[in-house]
């Protein structure tokens, strides 16, 4: 492994730095939260049409860059930096890559040369909240988490033209915006049960808080959801008979999108690990910054030694927490020599490994920013808010941290002796049980 990156890297990662320093400060952040959208929409455009932001992980055949999930990564650690609200993520890291593995070849042209210029943006429609579930990232995704033939979740129906789709979903990333969902439906009723994936083409949003998708998508009501950490724009869809079509070609398979969506999983929890990083450097940074101003005792609070010390302990974590996400990313597959486990595959449990030492991590370092920065980091007009909020939600969207750790145990079959099969996702609950066990003492 060549831990070093190359120069074409470098430039992404400094040319974005570059643009967000000027055009996303602390307070724009803040204006452009408070947009219908949630998002600079004139920044989104020049990100991906200047830099094809959304398209770094596309191949060129489609309009995308054609670099791979370690380039991602870099340029998500640059916009957590910046804690960019964007539909970065959903697009690139969730929408884009299942319709690329699953998708048909009109499915393909049509969609992604489009993704990949920011033309239109996607997202991921997952019910009950699950999508770490969906994702394999805290457990497997082969059972009933879009339904399972109950109540509840989102139904599919075969209809004459195509499928209708019916149900709810909550937190669903960019989910006001999107113009492209992929919708995760449980179809086939009791006898064939099984999860698919649907395409539903959304109608662009107009203002307000409540809105539809318009007269082309009958049936569909999206709504922007109250966030504690509104930086990641999250809606709730309401699906009444919504028209569909099945992503990809034939009846379906769902080992085909389970495994599609588990690989979807390992790129996207790298590129959020790298975002988690970011989002961390950069509220330790303007930490120690702050501890060289503010003076106690006729002297900068840096200088005294505890403080240097639990300055010094944030640092160590930060570095460990990188060095895991650049490995989740580069055992991706972004090397372009194929990823660190068997047959070029991604080593298993190092995503969810890193994306759970990465969000504790920035949990960590945000509650210790807001408390050296002393009164003014419990305000909401400091930017330490921002930091704190994110490591708050994403944790909550993406984990706990524990489950993280039990499913990278799993996957690398570390507890397999303990009556489970080995290799991915082998372990037994036995195993799970001792993953957890360390929790008990925590709390």
């Amino acid at each position: 492994m060549d831990a070093a990156f190359t120069e074409e890297q470098h430039e992404i990662r400094r040319t974005l730095r570059e643009l967000l320093l000027k055009r996303c400060g602390p307070d724009g952040v803040k204006a452009a939260v408070r947009t219908p959208p949630g998002y600079d929409q004139e920044l989104w455009r020049e990100l991906a049409g200047r830099l094809g932001l959304p398209g770094l992980a596309l191949p060129a055949a489609y309009g995308g860059v054609g670099c791979g999930p370690t380039e991602l990564a870099l340029a998500c650690e640059e916009t957590g930096r910046a804690v960019l609200p964007s539909p970065l993520i959903a697009t690139a890291a969730l929408a884009a890559p299942l319709i690329l593995a699953l998708g048909s070849a009109r499915q393909r042209e049509e969609l992604l040369p489009a993704l990949a210029t920011g033309e239109l943006t996607g997202t991921l429609v997952v019910p009950g909240g699950q999508l770490a579930t969906a994702l394999a990232l805290t457990g497997p995704n082969d059972g009933g988490w879009a339904g399972g033939g109950r109540a509840g979740g989102i139904q599919a129906r075969p209809a004459g033209d195509g499928w209708r789709l019916y149900g709810e979903a909550g937190q669903v990333l960019a989910g006001h915006t999107a113009e492209v969902l992929v919708v995760a439906a449980h179809a086939g009723g009791f006898t064939r049960s099984r999860t698919l994936l649907f395409l539903v083409r959304a109608a662009a949003t107009t203002a307000g808080g409540r809105r539809d998708g318009g007269p082309g998508v009958p049936g569909l009501l999206r709504t922007r959801q109250t966030a504690l950490d509104e930086t990641r724009a999250q809606a709730r869809l309401e699906l009444r008979e919504v028209p569909a079509e099945l992503l990809g070609e034939g009846d379906g398979a769902q080992a085909a999108v389970t495994a599609a969506l588990a690989a979807t999983g390992v790129v996207a929890a790298a590129a959020l690990a790298a975002e988690a990083v970011g989002a961390a450097d950069a509220a330790l940074t303007r930490t120690v910054a702050y501890v060289k101003e503010r003076e106690q005792f006729g002297r900068p609070i840096g200088s005294f030694q505890a403080v240097q010390h639990r300055l010094a302990d944030l640092y160590v974590r930060l570095q460990a927490a990188r060095s895991a996400a650049y490995y989740a990313a580069w055992s991706a597959g972004g090397t372009g020599s194929g990823g660190a486990g068997p047959d070029g595959a991604a080593e298993p449990g190092a995503a969810a490994l890193a994306l759970a030492q990465a969000l504790e991590t920035l949990r960590t370092v945000a509650a210790e920013a807001v408390q050296l920065h002393g009164g003014i980091g419990f305000t909401w007009e400091h930017e330490a808010q921002l930091y704190f909020k994110r490591a708050a939600c994403d944790e909550l969207l993406l984990g706990p941290v524990h489950r993280l750790r039990a499913r990278a145990a799993e996957e690398a079959g570390l507890f397999a002796g303990a009556g489970g099969g080995p290799g991915r996702g082998g372990a037994a609950a036995g195993g799970a049980a001792a993953v957890r066990a360390p929790e008990a003492v925590d709390v």
